[in-house]
Parts: C-alpha cells; sequence; structure tokens
C-alpha cells in the first residue's frame, strides 16, 4: 500500500518562493514515477512536474517549466517541488502522485494512480 503525505503549502505574494515536500511510503520507492499535480477551483486537475525513478528523467507543463524544479531523494523516500517566481495563476491545491514504473515514461499522464490529500498553495498580495 503506497500511501502520499504532502507539506509545505501557504501563502506567498507574487514573486515569491516555496518549497513542497512528500513523503511517500512505499517499500518499493525508487521504482515508482512520483510527481506533482494541482487543481484550482472550478478547474479540471493538471500535471505540474513529473519525475522518473532515477531522477535524471523530468517532464514539466509548460505554464511552469523555468520556473518550478522537481527533485526526489530515493534514501528519504522524498519528493520535492520547488517553486520561484508564483504567480496569481499558480494558486491552487497541489497534489502528490506515484505510479509503478514498469513499462511507464513517468510523464505526465492521467496514469498515475496513488495520490496524496493535497496541500494549498495561495499566491495573492
Amino acid at each position: 500500500h503506497v500511501q502520499l503525505v504532502e507539506s509545505g503549502g501557504g501563502s506567498v505574494q507574487p514573486g515569491g518562493s516555496m518549497r513542497l515536500s512528500c513523503a511517500v511510503s512505499a517499500s518499493n520507492f525508487p521504482g515508482y514515477c512520483v510527481g506533482w499535480f494541482r487543481q484550482a477551483p472550478g478547474k479540471e486537475r493538471e500535471g505540474v512536474a513529473t519525475i522518473a525513478p532515477g531522477a535524471v528523467t523530468t517532464f514539466y507543463a509548460d505554464s511552469v517549466r523555468g520556473r518550478f524544479t522537481i527533485s526526489r531523494d530515493n534514501t528519504k523516500k522524498s519528493v520535492y517541488l520547488q517553486m520561484n517566481s508564483l504567480k496569481p495563476e499558480d494558486t491552487a491545491t497541489y497534489y502528490c502522485a506515484a505510479l509503478w514504473s514498469l513499462g511507464k515514461t513517468c510523464a505526465l499522464s492521467n496514469d498515475y494512480n496513488y495520490w496524496g490529500q493535497g496541500t494549498q498553495v495561495t499566491v495573492s498580495s
């Protein structure tokens, strides 16, 4: 059974930075694709960033590329999202997600099947 717990959300002014963390309880964490998705009120959930098991291959939504950085620490069974130059349109509930990597590219997709409960990020002046 895989459990994911996010932390690090809150409020920040436009242009600010924030770091999200996700602790993953999985017996073989290095074998999972992991990533971040978000959902704003009245909008569909969208993929933000994902990372493959080896921590080298990453995928980003066009809207965050160059501002957000995803990373993982397989020894700590954790995944992180460093968010810089935040904009009001980044306001959303951010979810950590995982997917067993066998046969998968780990790209942003609807295949991710393990989810955390989410953490709120609000960007406002």
